[in-house]
């Protein structure tokens, strides 16, 4: 498979690359700083530079002529403010999507976050007025980015992880509709994501994703067939 992603300096999809790329498969990360593609480069994948905050979507689907699929992995990150949460974490999942459609690319897979619905629409509100009201923007752009991807034509998938962390991949995870809140190493994430894009797993699902007792192919098999 050729795939893209979008955010492709970013710990999860660096991970994914890797594995990508060990796999046999093409990996193509999109970044917004040159600076960035040494480190893309040397997971294997290719690298792209194009800031999705500028780029159209005529110019990004050039891009992805040829490609199978594509990931959004992408994040303002946690030292921007609210007007970068709704133009990187909604907005550039909104172009991915947008030049997908444009080159007949029909998997789409969206690395979310735990508990995105559940946002206080009193504080999700721009001006950001404290690190809350961010907080709760970034979920907000999570929540509108998803339902935006579920209601197009893809073959979707929509991964949405609790706490991150550095930790090794265990390969033993728990997803459901809706999980306690819990944490799961980045590792863990990104093999989820590759299992269900090589194993056209859980398409069509939405999940909660954290550290669990289910090896990760049995998980997503599990969660295909309900």
């Amino acid at each position: 498979m050729r795939i893209a992603i979008a955010g492709g300096h970013g710990q999860i999809a660096l991970l994914l690359e890797r594995m990508l790329v060990d796999a046999g498969h093409e990996a193509l990360g999109i970044v917004r700083n040159p600076a960035h593609v040494r480190d893309v480069e040397a997971t294997g994948a290719k690298a792209l530079v194009a800031d999705l905050e500028h780029w159209s979507d005529d110019d990004l689907a050039l891009e992805l002529r040829g490609y199978d699929a594509v990931v959004f992995a992408a994040g303002a990150g946690a030292r921007s403010g609210g007007e970068r949460k709704f133009t990187v974490d909604r907005d550039a999942a909104f172009l991915l999507a947008d030049a997908a459609e444009r080159m007949g690319i029909d998997r789409y897979v969206m690395i979310s976050a735990q508990g995105a619905d559940a946002y206080d629409r009193v504080a999700a509100v721009l001006p950001a007025r404290d690190d809350n009201s961010v907080f709760q923007i970034y979920l907000r752009a999570k929540a509108e980015a998803d339902a935006s991807i579920r209601a197009r034509g893809f073959r979707w998938t929509i991964v949405r992880p609790g706490t991150l962390t550095d930790r090794p991949g265990q390969g033993l995870v728990a997803v459901g509709d809706s999980l306690p809140h819990g944490s799961i190493p980045r590792a863990d994430v990104a093999a989820v994501v590759m299992h269900s894009l090589l194993d056209g797993t859980a398409v069509g699902r939405q999940f909660d994703l954290t550290s669990g007792s289910a090896p990760i192919a049995d998980a997503l098999d599990a969660i295909t067939i309900r």
